[in-house]
């Protein structure tokens, strides 16, 4: 007997971009008797005369999710604007789950620093809010909250506020799942893309991932055919776009990191995956293997098809990228950063690693030992990649 259970995630398909900025916030004031800075509240009336005298704060913008059970999860933090007691932050954006568990009345605490180097951030003031209260800032409307510092309104009988914080604009963005495509009939787009770098050795060798054997098909053509045939039953027209990276190309011999393997750049595309194979077979010998290992170019130019498709609004179109390699890529943090994009649009990726390579690093692009972030430490919306060592399946019947 055969169970499957599974658990639906409601509401985890949308993100949304959020754009604030800040108003008078408080300045730095002088350090006292025990070294570490003060800060002076904002009194209704004039202003402190003294506050011109020194230096304006370096804020940054952190947004908490409360829990239920009252912990708070840190969901974003903005960078630091230098010196500006007015910042106006860049930008960002933030699945729906992350940041409110897709509840809109969920709480969230928003807390304002003033940046220091050694980690000492000074606290500046925090407010409270729900997503459903930030969602009156769509549109041409705007949404403010006074920014408290609580023991300055227990202090000062005068205290107004520690300046303000304004929500300028809120876009939802719908994120349709995999699911979504299937459901309404969408159509796969495969794009296979094959590592020519000189690592995998000269295909004249033997003992080359690439080698040319006219009696059996070598590493390279096993794992095609094995991913392909599978991938390839889900494409209705049964054509791949294939592409190449890390060789140089005729005419000139320059390094390319995405050309099409049937060397026309106006029409990539292979009829399945013999055609595939045959054009793999037609490129070999007219190609220079070379490097480095850059796959981030061959994302990106799959992504910006997939966001073409994506701006139809339209759940029509699922983009499948199958990259074929013998080692860890040389790009990381490229290829990190093209991920997290790729994250938000009708798209994913599998990544096969041929030969016999130690592919422990690989595993981060995976995702299923944590989450992915890009360089700046922004997390995907959703996990797209998958890696697959090939030595490890290709015995498997």
């Amino acid at each position: 007997t055969l169970q499957v259970i599974s658990e639906e995630i409601s509401g985890n398909n949308g993100y949304v971009e959020l754009a604030f900025r800040a108003k008078k916030l408080d300045d730095k004031v002088s350090c006292g008797p025990a070294g570490r800075a003060g800060r002076v509240g904002r009194a209704e009336g004039p202003s402190f005369p003294f506050q011109d005298l020194f230096s304006k704060s370096d804020p940054f913008l952190e947004i908490y999710r409360i829990d239920d059970d009252r912990s708070e999860q840190l969901v974003y933090r903005t960078e630091v604007v230098k010196n500006n007691l007015s910042p106006i932050w860049e930008p960002f954006k933030v699945s729906l789950n992350s940041l409110c568990s897709c509840e809109e009345k969920r709480k969230l605490r928003c807390v304002v620093w003033d940046y220091d180097s050694r980690g000492k951030h000074d606290f500046i003031g925090e407010f409270f809010t729900t997503f459903e209260e930030m969602q009156k800032a769509m549109g041409e409307n705007k949404v403010q909250w006074d920014c408290m510092n609580p023991k300055y309104k227990i202090k000062k009988r005068n205290y107004k506020n520690s300046g303000v914080v304004v929500l300028l604009d809120l876009k939802i963005h719908r994120v349709y799942s995999f699911l979504d495509y299937i459901m309404g009939g969408c159509q796969i787009h495969f794009t296979v893309a094959i590592d020519f770098t000189a690592s995998n050795g000269d295909p004249r060798n033997s003992c080359s991932l690439h080698y040319i054997n006219p009696y059996q098909p070598n590493e390279y053509l096993k794992a095609l055919v094995a991913v392909g045939e599978i991938c390839q039953d889900y494409d209705s027209d049964k054509k791949f776009s294939a592409l190449g990276f890390g060789a140089r190309i005729p005419p000139k011999y320059e390094v390319s990191h995405d050309f099409a393997i049937n060397f026309n750049p106006d029409n990539d595309e292979c009829e399945g995956i013999q055609g595939v194979v045959e054009s793999y077979q037609s490129c070999l010998p007219k190609i220079q293997l070379y490097g480095p290992t850059n796959v981030a170019p061959i994302i990106s130019k799959v992504a910006r098809v997939a966001a073409d498709e994506e701006r139809t609004k339209e759940a029509s179109q699922y983009f499948i990228l199958l990259i074929l390699t013998d080692g860890v890529v040389t790009d990381m943090a490229d290829t990190r950063e093209a991920i997290v994009r790729a994250s938000y649009l009708p798209m994913s990726i599998i990544i096969v690693g041929v030969g016999n390579a130690d592919f422990t690093d690989m595993q981060i692009l995976d995702g299923d030992d944590g989450v992915l972030r890009s360089p700046k430490g922004e997390p995907v919306l959703r996990d797209i990649v998958q890696f697959v060592p090939f030595r490890d399946f290709k015995n498997v019947s």
